[in-house]
């Protein structure tokens, strides 16, 4: 045994180098450097059971209870080291326990028996074979380690498993009950070098000294045989190589941790620069619009935007309009996954979606949410075939809800230091960027609808005046020949062709006060208040009042109502002008299909609710709009010939804007158009 004066200051040196130790594991908090300080712990209690204090030697097993702890501690520490680099758990219940504790047990309960009960002595008899038993227990558990998946391949970690504990059974009937205990130590912290290898891929110095440090300890098992034992020099220098094994791995793992921490810094900085390009490239978004339909048509810019500069190969851009949610724009996706996804967008209730606690958070510190798809899906849909059923999704909260969300999805691998399976991880400031784009989107949509409000509120407040002065000024005089003309009408000495003319200055006449009429209700809006208002009730008194002017007019008129329709929150007398103004339009556009049109004249009046939007449509088979989306500008033209639709459809847009709805214009195929009512259900 090497005398007392080399074996204390290693183990001063060990001692002094375990607060650092500790100092990782506050720095890091993880699993293996909790593992590398205990491990040292019980290394360093190890080499100090070794002393030679007086006549007490536990190596010489003098003091069996002690060279018991001294065995346990050995093959704890050495497996600790081994768990450090590999630390994979299985379930047991509710409890996920590592994979070192079934392996470490079997032994610490052989060095018991052996050192402890037996004092060294050879057992005999069913004890015998008990040794044997806790050394396979342990084999087993060692093997199943091995066969999951961890740094090491499973024909390598397996292979050196059944190699050693051959040899280790080997030892048990050819040398002793001893030999194997020490042999296994020495096993372990050759493992622990190949883990050291697979772990951290990379030549450094830290990387040599841990691995010389582990090699010279796992030399621990040649002081057994005969040849070194009996050479008292070699014995000596052999023994002064392990115990300062342990302190050059010491400090090359430490050396490893600092290493790591380079390695964690100047990723930091690669994802700080990250970081502020994607800011300066969503800052480029040109998000200024002045119609909030201009606004939305950006959904496909931003995606890409997102998809090319963040960690995020896939972005989609849901949207609230008109009551429910549809999809804007998306990036990564192709058009099957887009189309399903808007399918599922549409069925997505305007309330309560990613309200607080709806969703759990995806990183801490972060408003993104893991949303689940799964809830609004239906039988056959195309997203769950697609295996697109959870997403993150980064709400867009405004004052009375969510505006919309930017889902994202297919997040590309980060790197990470050696030794650390982070590919897959995501954090906060991987989603930071994202979240300031999102509300400044949010916050540019909400400025353009106050912006395109106030325009279209200057727009009607200059019509309403207008309106006022022009019916104020036609009346006067339209009223002195509507008065004229009746009068002359009924005269009974007018010749018939006289007749005719002045039945013709009456229709002209009453079609200008009925043009006036629409004029002094723009310049006087109605103040109804909100009710909820029966559509299926209102569409069927309307059909029952004008089949027989459609039938007079030869036109075929139908109507289809949903069963299952909801009412929705409006001023009904609002509602009924507005429709009454889209079944004239209609009336008028078919009446200006061409001479010899084969085509049946006919009108479709239908409602339907998708979603929390009720729709109102009314088609005709006339000429279709020359630009649906100026359909609704007063006296614009709107069909072949330089047809207007006067002031009724403007009138029309402007009282479903007025009960929180819209309007919407829109060409059929082959032909024919349609105007369709969209307002919220009750």
């Amino acid at each position: 045994m090497m005398p007392d004066y080399y074996q204390l200051p290693a183990l001063v040196l060990t001692a002094l180098l375990v607060p650092a130790f500790w100092h990782l594991y506050l720095r890091y908090r993880d699993t293996r450097t909790l593992l590398w300080f205990l491990g040292f712990v019980i290394a360093t209690f190890r080499t100090f059971l070794l002393l030679k204090l007086g006549s007490w030697d536990a190596a010489e097993g003098t003091h069996p209870w002690w060279a018991t702890a001294g065995q346990a501690s050995m093959q704890i520490s050495s497996a600790l080291f081994l768990a450090s680099l590999s630390p994979l758990r299985f379930r047991v219940a509710r409890y996920h326990v590592l994979y070192v504790i079934p392996y470490t047990l079997p032994l610490v309960a052989y060095s018991v028996i052996f050192h402890g009960f037996l004092r060294g002595a050879t057992p005999s008899g069913l004890m015998y074979a008990v040794l044997p038993l806790l050394g396979s227990l342990s084999l087993m558990t060692a093997l199943f380690w091995s066969f999951c998946k961890g740094a090491l391949p499973v024909w390598l970690s397996a292979g050196f498993c059944s190699v050693a504990g051959a040899i280790g059974l080997m030892l048990y009937y050819s040398v002793g009950p001893s030999a194997p205990l020490s042999f296994i130590d020495s096993s372990n912290h050759l493992m622990t070098v190949l883990l050291l290898i697979f772990v951290f891929r990379r030549f450094s110095s830290g990387m040599i000294l841990s691995v010389t440090g582990f090699l010279c300890w796992a030399a621990t098992f040649l002081l057994l045989m005969p040849a070194i034992s009996s050479a008292s020099a070699l014995d000596i220098a052999l023994t002064r190589v392990v115990v300062m094994g342990k302190v050059i791995a010491a400090i090359g793992m430490i050396l490893l941790s600092l290493e790591d921490q380079l390695v964690l810094n100047k990723l930091a900085q690669q994802r700080e620069k990250r970081s502020r390009r994607e800011l300066e490239s969503y800052t480029r978004l040109m998000l200024s619009r002045r119609r909030v339909e201009d606004f939305d048509r950006q959904g496909t810019e931003i995606c890409e935007s997102v998809a090319e500069h963040s960690r995020f190969s896939q972005a989609a851009l849901l949207l609230h309009s008109g009551g429910r949610y549809r999809l804007a724009g998306y990036a990564g996706l192709d058009a099957a996954t887009a189309m399903a996804l808007e399918q599922v967008a549409a069925r997505i209730p305007a309330s309560g979606f990613l309200a607080q606690d709806s969703a759990p958070s995806a990183v801490e510190q972060s408003q993104t949410l893991r949303l689940d798809l799964t809830p609004w899906l239906r039988p056959g849909d195309d997203l769950k075939r697609l295996s697109f059923t959870s997403v993150l999704a980064v709400p867009m909260t405004g004052r009375s809800g969510t505006d919309g969300a930017l889902l994202l999805e297919g997040i590309r691998p980060a790197i990470g230091p050696p030794g650390h399976d982070s590919s897959d991880l995501l954090r906060a400031d991987d989603l930071l960027a994202i979240e300031m784009l999102a509300a400044r989107v949010q916050a540019s949509r909400s400025q353009t609808m106050i912006f395109e409000k106030l325009i279209d509120s200057e727009k009607y407040s200059g019509l309403g005046q207008l309106a006022g002065n022009v019916t104020q000024q036609l009346n006067n005089p339209l009223t002195v020949i509507l008065g004229y003309a009746s009068l002359l009408e009924g005269t009974s000495s007018l010749e018939p062709q006289d007749r005719k003319g002045v039945e013709a200055i009456l229709i002209e006449a009453r079609r200008m006060r009925s043009t006036l009429d629409s004029l002094s209700r723009i310049a006087r809006p109605l103040g109804d208040q909100l009710a909820a208002v029966s559509v299926s009730e209102m569409l069927t008194d309307i059909e029952q009042l004008h089949r027989s002017e459609f039938l007079r007019r030869s036109i075929q008129f139908h109507l289809n109502i949903s069963p299952t329709l909801p009412r929705v929150m409006c001023s009904a007398h609002q509602l009924r002008q507005a429709v009454m103004h889209s079944l004239q339009f209609a009336e008028d556009a078919v009446q200006n299909q061409a001479d010899g049109d084969d085509e049946v004249k006919s009108i479709r009046l239908e409602a339907a609710c998708e979603g929390q939007v009720v729709q109102i449509l009314v088609a005709h088979s006339g000429p279709g709009f020359l630009d649906p989306e100026r359909a609704f500008d007063p006296f614009a033209p709107v069909q072949a010939g330089g047809e207007t639709a006067g002031l009724g459809l403007s009138l029309c847009a402007t009282l479903l804007r007025d009960n929180n709805g819209r309007a919407l214009a829109v060409n059929l195929e082959p032909r024919g158009a349609a105007i369709i009512l969209e307002l919220r259900a009750a």
